[in-house]
């Protein structure tokens, strides 16, 4: 079994954490798109949530996008403080009666899950008491930590800089209480599978980003789609709540947008805008076009 694509994505995303600095990446063109009306442009731009130190994906293209954009729009801002997070985490993800987590895990997998615990440093009385999935985001801390990996690089920390040096406003699609929501949410089935996959190889994980980070270098969507699409990890269930459900959430509140005049920038993880379920394509699915800028 392995880490889902779209979870470890997601999960980078809520903990803000790029990849191992590696060599810089010189010849990386992401893609941008444009949804736009009389009035308004909205521009749409695909991230990767976690990026080695030195990759350069910007270009002239996408800083005409930021300079011309009054406002930056994010999945979620998160502050400044991580306890705060941690507090909200902590404020939903702990539920008596539980079963111990080793017994929340395959047989296969206890091994491995209690040699992470043991590195994570955690009471695993403490992880006892916790749901499913909080368990998985609290080791999944860890397990990045086990890979060298920080919390200062990213497109997203770039796009903040650089909208927060202009004094131009940012704001999200999403809370950070709606997004530890999402996995709440999840059944306790659901819930293991997700536990299972952070626990699982992080050689492999690692390689299975590398090779979607090598797509979005290229601006390659229907090889990001792909990753999403033949991901065996991603249960239906699983791709309803954080993939199709978000995206129909994003496109209506895109629809409504336009009513606004001006020019904004967008940015959520790559694999929201592309493949059948995209936010591309439900805002075509209403008629309005989506063009290709880069």
């Amino acid at each position: 079994m392995k880490r889902s694509t779209l979870l470890a994505s997601f999960l980078a995303l809520v903990f803000a954490a790029p990849l191992p600095a590696r060599a810089p990446v010189r010849e990386t063109r992401p893609a941008l798109w444009k949804l736009s009306d009389a009035d308004t442009t909205i521009y749409l731009f695909g991230t990767i949530h976690a990026l080695p130190t030195g990759t350069h994906w910007r270009d002239k293209r996408i800083d005409t996008a930021l300079a011309a954009s009054r406002e930056l729009v994010l999945e979620a801002v998160f502050g400044d403080d991580p306890l705060a997070t941690a507090r909200q985490l902590y404020a939903i993800g702990v539920k008596p009666g539980l079963p111990p987590l080793a017994e929340r895990v395959a047989p296969t997998k206890r091994a491995e899950l209690e040699a992470l615990v043991k590195r994570s440093g955690m009471p695993p009385a403490t992880l006892d008491k916790m749901k499913t999935w909080t368990a998985g985001i609290l080791l999944f801390g860890h397990v990045m930590k086990d890979l060298g990996i920080s919390s200062d690089a990213g497109v997203e920390a770039e796009l903040r800089s650089i909208f927060a040096a202009a004094k131009k406003p940012i704001a999200g699609l999403e809370t950070p209480a709606q997004q530890l929501g999402y996995l709440d949410s999840l059944s306790e089935d659901e819930q293991r599978i997700f536990l299972e996959g952070v626990i699982d190889d992080p050689a492999r994980s690692k390689a299975e980003l590398d090779a979607m980070l090598a797509a979005w270098r290229r601006g390659d969507e229907q090889a990001i789609a792909r990753s999403f699409e033949n991901d065996p990890e991603m249960s239906p269930m699983l791709k309803e709540v954080l993939l199709r459900r978000r995206n129909e959430a994003w496109t209506d509140w895109l629809i409504k947008r336009l009513d606004t005049p001006g020019t904004i920038f967008v940015a959520v993880g790559a694999g929201h805008l592309a493949g059948p379920d995209s936010v591309r394509a439900m805002l075509e699915k209403h008629g309005l076009k989506v063009t290709r800028v880069q």
